[in-house]
């Protein structure tokens, strides 16, 4: 009697697949560097793996240039890894975003990780303002930056997150995130949200309940004078209380160097909107510009 052939092995998508404990899915690195030359500043990029620049833009005119960042996959799964590596030069100017949410997926037991290393020099100035991230149902994932300002070197950032899909009725209900905000020396914001820390997640000393929030912060190499650091307190504050639907939202300068402000919200839209709104008010304070939100933003 002779043997059946064995079945065909079922199609799985690479970024579907779990590796071994040593192993990375996907491992996807970029090198950017901000140069000014002559008043124009010139962004370099070099990829490794599917992030990379979309398109590099001037709006603004020479002096700044806005860098598209795209991650092709759509978003990472458990064991995948992007690491971003930044430089601003003396008198260059970046503004850095991308056109859609940063996604971290179901994962099997790996985490994900996605990582930031910037380094601003004296007379630089950096942007990075990316769109929300997405922590879905049972993620494992790490959303970690780090950011070096030199004396006389200043910077906006945000960081934006939404646990789950409420709106599609799959809340975030396994898995875990884990968030790193640091300026070395400076300010260190690291949060691990566990979809099982009811605590966190439920009581009025957490989340309360709330599923989207977001960190916005001015920074700067050296001490902010006072005058100037209470203008950003006192805008974000009053732009904060103006909000149609009232949001638990706080400015504070933790450190002479930094002023954050944190907003929690059931949805992650109204997060979005006033950090939008407040950073457009911070970049006419701190610097005597006029707001210019990327044009991926509005698609």
């Amino acid at each position: 009697m002779s043997a059946k052939p064995p079945a065909p092995l079922p199609q799985v998508h690479p970024a579907a697949q779990q590796p071994g404990p040593a192993t990375a899915v996907w491992a996807s690195s970029l090198d950017l560097r901000y140069t000014a030359t002559l008043g124009r500043c010139n962004g370099h990029a070099q990829h490794r793996g599917a992030v990379r620049v979309l398109a590099a833009l001037y709006p603004e005119g020479p002096g700044v240039c806005h860098h598209v960042l795209v991650h092709p996959p759509g978003g990472l799964v458990g064991g995948d890894r992007i690491d971003i590596d930044l430089s601003v030069q003396a008198q260059a100017h970046a503004l850095v975003t991308t056109p859609g949410a940063t996604r971290f997926y179901r994962s099997l037991g790996q985490p994900a990780v996605q990582q930031v290393q910037a380094c601003v020099r004296a007379g630089g100035r950096l942007e990075w303002l990316p769109l929300e991230t997405l922590a879905f149902d049972a993620c494992l994932a790490e959303n970690r930056a780090v950011f070096t300002l030199d004396a006389g070197a200043e910077m906006f950032g945000w960081d934006m997150l939404a646990l789950g899909l409420p709106a599609a009725g799959k809340p975030f209900q396994q898995g875990q995130m884990v968030q790193h905000l640091e300026l070395p020396g400076v300010w260190l914001e690291r949060g691990r949200i566990a979809a099982a820390d009811a605590v966190l997640l439920q009581s009025p000393g957490g989340l309360s309940g709330r599923a989207a929030l977001g960190t916005l912060f001015f920074a700067a190499g050296s001490p902010i004078a006072p005058q100037r650091r209470d203008a950003l307190l006192d805008a974000a504050r009053q732009l904060a209380q103006a909000q149609p639907a009232a949001l638990p939202a706080g400015a504070t300068a933790p450190h002479a160097q930094v002023v954050v402000l944190r907003v929690l919200a059931d949805r992650i839209e109204p997060v979005a909107a006033l950090l939008r709104e407040v950073w457009a008010a911070w970049r006419h304070i701190a610097w005597n510009l006029p707001p210019c939100p990327p044009r991926v933003w509005a698609t």
